[in-house]
């Protein structure tokens, strides 16, 4: 397992932390000294996995904070709470996510729920934090991505036709991936001390799967098959290549990490898709994106 330097005297974000690779990447950055903010929609499931780790590491500062991402409304009220704190913001863990739900949902502003929880609420959550990011000395910002990415279609966006589970999964994996790629592109342009990374980990032993149907729908069959027969590696070892991505000393602009096996093992550098490369879609994207959330990049900072 990826042993985390130390963090002392950094603060971290991490969303979707009362769970799986979110837990385990709060766990392990509190154990290794940092201030942690545990991003979750429901408080008492986080506060829960927040006894988890004070029963670890006794001394940890961990605080657990209301975090809806598929309501921008939610993202707003979050972004402007840390704003409001002072305190500038060394790591930026996009780690929460929904997979494939059986049955087309919208977010309450009106996205497909996979890609407006997965891409529209880290976009704009990431957007949002940038002031305080930008006042750490050395901030990096990691979006989980996937192995699993689709093609992002912009006349059908948000899958008002032909949605499918796994293909509206994908898509919001390969947006989380193109969108760390484009701040990256962005920070360079404005000359930011910001890392922005992509992640992603494996498969992974989490409830991620399974949670997609408490919405509603049963996922089909051969989908249920394929995930009792796929290897798998602990929710820990899935977390790794975020954490590598966020504290590791030889991470590069733009990077992208996930297990050595693609499925499973330790961190390691993994290969960008093609389609994660191509700089005009991504262009697009974000432009696409900023109009869709209200959410613009700061222009001055």
């Amino acid at each position: 397992m990826y042993q985390v330097p130390d963090q002392g005297g950094k603060l971290a974000v991490v969303t979707g932390a009362n769970s799986g690779t979110g837990k385990e990447a709060a766990r392990k950055l509190a154990g290794a000294g940092a201030s942690v903010i545990m991003a979750v929609r429901t408080v008492a499931k986080g506060e829960q996995a927040k006894q988890t780790i004070l029963a670890a590491h006794p001394r940890a500062d961990v605080q657990v904070r209301r975090l809806d991402l598929a309501d921008l409304a939610s993202v707003k009220e979050f972004a402007d709470q840390v704003i409001a704190d002072g305190r500038p913001v060394d790591l930026l863990l996009n780690n929460a996510g929904v997979m494939m739900l059986p049955e087309r949902h919208e977010t309450v502003d009106g996205f497909e729920m996979q890609l407006g929880t997965n891409f529209f609420g880290p976009f704009a959550l990431t957007l949002r934090l940038l002031p305080a990011l930008l006042q750490a000395k050395a901030p990096r910002v990691v979006t989980m991505s996937s192995s699993n990415q689709g093609p992002i279609d912009f006349n059908n966006l948000n899958w008002e036709t032909g949605y499918t589970p796994i293909g509206a999964y994908a898509r919001s994996k390969l947006a989380d991936l193109l969108m760390s790629q484009q701040l990256a592109r962005i920070a360079a342009q404005h000359r930011w001390n910001l890392l922005s990374v992509g992640s992603h980990p494996g498969s992974a032993a989490t409830s991620i799967f399974d949670n997609g149907t408490q919405l509603g729908g049963k996922q089909p069959l051969a989908l249920r098959i394929a995930a009792r027969i796929t290897p798998t590696h602990s929710a820990e070892a899935g977390a790794d290549p975020m954490l590598y991505a966020a504290t590791a000393a030889d991470v590069k602009q733009a990077g992208y990490f996930g297990p050595r096996f693609g499925l499973v093992g330790r961190p390691a550098s993994a290969s960008v898709s093609a389609r994660g490369k191509d700089e005009k879609v991504a262009a697009r994207l974000w432009a696409e994106a900023e109009r869709l959330t209200g959410v613009r990049t700061p222009a001055h900072l």
